[in-house]
């Protein structure tokens, strides 16, 4: 199967009458079913994708197609689907239908998408490895041995693996964006507010947002424009109006962009994503932008910052699985005590249980204003912060992940080791702001890594035309990125 990197190499094809898009689907399912040691998918929309690659192709043929119109979409497994099953990779929701879809989800159809199936996760998108999925582990593509990333590492692998051309993941703390610098692939993360909420189930609702994972920054731009935009079922999406981000070009004129001393320092650093990071410096000056170094002292607050919140958030919005209402009853249930601490308890996984636990107990009476009122008051401190920064340069440079992908098993006996995968993650998170992490080769043992970029709140458009620079830019001298065939 031909490995194509774009849409528009893809409509070009169909256009030209070189492609027909059933053949393109049928070539997608065949890799699916051919990668299933991936674990990417935990269910292949066979019969519907068939279907409608005959009915766009029709669309196609008479020029009434949509924008979307030959991009196979995957969608991560905490994203409604009407009538399909979601179930967040967890045994407590397992084999529930959603009665609607997700927002994102009705925007995709319109422009004639394709969903090609659902995407396994970590648990209610809690994890940054993709192992504590209910469902097992995803295998990163470049090393079977190796995680995925997480929580959208599904998605990421999809996409890498080339079993589909685009996913949509979730970020909360870097779900989108550090999956996909394990995986060499393109993650962004909007600007808080950016894209509808609605039909997301929810991990953390002051955080979440949706995400796309591509090949290129340009099918990046266009699922955004899709996506994006003010939802009356959701009071968090913006009301400010979508550019059209898919008509931005790269990028004139020299930029001013920061680069936080303190990551390029850290003792988490491996040796060679520092290098990378350091020879994309070189590049960016060499080009003639101006790049300095600036002081983020709170950098080690960031993510103690971050879990407290959001296992705070994730305690309220997990309360509903109770075993009552919807989802997973304990066949050990006999009064309404047991049917709550039964079914939670078979029914959510170790990591979630955790969090859970944590959650309530930052938010119970004696602890609530020494741990989340504190976080809460840090994370407006680390915004603002971030916000002088971002009011003196154009955009913010960091690492993606501190390493690249590490070994299965590795880190799941040590959820610290874990939470800190999202050291440089999380700081774009806690402010709100866009960020974006795009590939920068790989290291010497073959693992992808990532260089991740922040801007300014609701400047897409800025940070994605500037993306498109630094996508030639990283290509130059690095290790071959082209897509696996």
């Amino acid at each position: 199967m031909e490995g194509f990197s774009s849409l528009s190499e893809i409509q070009t094809a169909l256009n030209a009458r070189d492609l027909k898009l059933s053949n393109l689907v049928d070539d997608y399912l065949a890799r699916i079913e051919e990668r299933k040691e991936l674990n990417a998918f935990l269910e292949v929309f066979s019969s519907e994708a068939k279907s409608a690659a005959i009915i766009i192709q029709e669309k196609i043929d008479s020029g009434t197609s949509g924008k979307l119109a030959g991009m196979v979409i995957g969608l991560k497994d905490n994203i409604c689907y009407l009538d399909h099953k979601v179930s967040a990779s967890s045994k407590i929701l397992e084999n529930y239908i959603s009665p609607y879809s997700a927002t994102v989800v009705e925007r995709l159809l319109a422009e004639d998408a394709i969903l090609i199936g659902r995407l396994n996760c970590d648990e209610f998108a809690m994890g940054a490895s993709n192992e504590s999925s209910y469902y097992g582990a995803v295998r990163n593509n470049a090393d079977l041995t190796k995680v995925s990333g997480g929580s959208s590492g599904g998605a990421a692998v999809a996409v890498q693996a080339n079993l589909c051309l685009a996913a949509l993941g979730t970020d909360t703390g870097g779900s989108v964006r550090q999956p996909a610098s394990f995986c060499g692939v393109v993650g962004l993360k909007p600007t808080y507010g950016r894209v509808s909420r609605h039909g997301i189930i929810s991990y953390a609702s002051s955080f979440d947002q949706v995400g796309p994972i591509t090949r290129s920054v340009s099918d990046a731009a266009l699922l955004l424009e899709v996506i994006a935009g003010a939802d009356e079922y959701d009071s968090t999406a913006s009301s400010k109006s979508v550019p059209t981000y898919s008509k931005v070009k790269p990028m004139d004129g020299k930029r001013k962009i920061a680069y936080l001393s303190e990551a390029l320092h850290s003792d988490g650093l491996d040796a060679e994503v520092k290098l990378k990071f350091e020879e994309c410096l070189s590049k960016l000056i060499a080009e003639g932008h101006s790049v300095a170094p600036v002081s983020f002292e709170m950098l080690e607050y960031v993510v103690p910052t971050y879990y407290i919140l959001t296992m705070a958030e994730a305690s309220s919005n997990l309360a509903r699985y109770d075993g009552v209402h919807f989802g997973y009853r304990s066949d050990n249930a006999v009064d309404l005590e047991t049917t709550y601490k039964a079914s939670r308890s078979e029914g959510f996984g170790t990591e979630v249980k955790r969090r859970i636990v944590l959650g309530t107990f930052v938010l119970s009476a004696g602890y609530y204003d020494a741990y989340y009122a504190k976080a809460q008051k840090v994370r407006r401190l680390i915004q603002e912060k971030t916000d002088d920064i971002l009011s003196e340069f154009d955009f913010i440079m960091i690492p993606t992940a501190p390493t690249p992908a590490f070994t299965i098993g590795e880190a799941s006996d040590d959820p610290v080791v874990n939470y800190l995968a999202d050291i440089f993650t999380v700081q774009a998170s806690l402010a709100g702001i866009p960020a974006i992490s795009l590939p920068a080769g790989n290291n010497k043992a073959g693992l992808p890594l990532g260089i991740q970029f922040l801007g300014k709140r609701f400047e897409e458009d800025n940070l994605l035309s500037f993306s498109k620079n630094i996508e030639e830019l990283l290509k130059k001298g690095f290790e071959s990125q082209e897509p696996r065939t």
